[in-house]
């Protein structure tokens, strides 16, 4: 297992945290009309498409819940499909702030808190864990700062991202929901994807790395784990 040395704010940290906070690109009408309903699907998996992805996304959300924690903070909590994978837990609080995906889970009793922003906690979590949500996220640096403050001494930060910015990850999207997408909408999916994820893989290791101590950094084994030959990736993270 690959274990990468910890580098404090390294020249490539300070290049990159430059970028932000960032701004999404103009969706027109065409897109913002389904957009809602696009997103609600693609997180409950509706559709061929997204239920494969879902499948393939599963690594990511066992990846995540291999270390036991009592008290869970998720970031980015979507429609709670990650709450199942968790054991023995007294306490799982959530950051959303698209309500309407969390709104009718079933799941939705297991949650104590429920916030749109990291800013609105005052207490600390052993467990800190986000899935699919650093890739989103306009300003960056100033989010991963606050999951630092969030995170006890001894605490664990686990991340899970697709592979942005590397060949095997827009393929797999191009060559399944990019063209359901485009059967269903007649438009183009990459505008979609160019609005979504404004942070690549690349970005997020370099602003983790220098945060934290990264105790693991596994990338899944679909295609291949290696670069550009995977979909998802996983870093475990601790205060240095």
């Amino acid at each position: 297992m690959k274990k990468i040395n910890f580098i404090k704010k390294d020249p490539k940290y300070y290049e990159i945290i430059k970028r932000y906070p960032k701004k999404r690109i103009h969706l027109n009408k065409d897109y913002m009309d389904i957009y809602n309903q696009h997103y609600l699907n693609n997180r409950s998996g509706s559709g061929l498409s997204n239920y494969l992805s879902k499948i393939m996304e599963s690594w990511m959300h066992k990846k995540v819940s291999s270390i036991k924690g009592k008290k869970i903070l998720e970031l980015g909590a979507g429609n709670l499909n990650h709450i199942k994978y968790e054991r023995d837990f007294s306490i799982y609080d959530i950051v959303e702030p698209f309500r309407e995906l969390y709104r009718d889970s079933p799941e939705l009793h297991k949650i104590r808190n429920k916030f749109k922003s990291l800013k609105d906690f005052q207490n600390k979590f052993y467990k800190i864990i986000s899935i699919a949500t650093l890739e989103h996220l306009k300003d960056l640096p100033k989010d991963i700062n606050n999951c630092k403050k969030l995170l006890k001494k001894k605490g664990v930060f686990q991340v899970a991202v697709p592979c942005e910015g590397e060949l095997a990850f827009k393929l797999g999207w191009k060559l399944t929901t990019g063209v359901s997408f485009k059967l269903n909408y007649n438009l183009d999916y990459s505008k979609l994807i160019q609005y979504e994820h404004l942070n690549s893989l690349n970005e997020i290791k370099i602003i983790l790395e220098n945060n934290f101590k990264i105790l693991k950094f596994e990338r899944s084994p679909f295609i291949l784990p290696f670069k550009n030959l995977s979909f998802y990736a996983y870093f475990e993270c601790k205060i240095n």
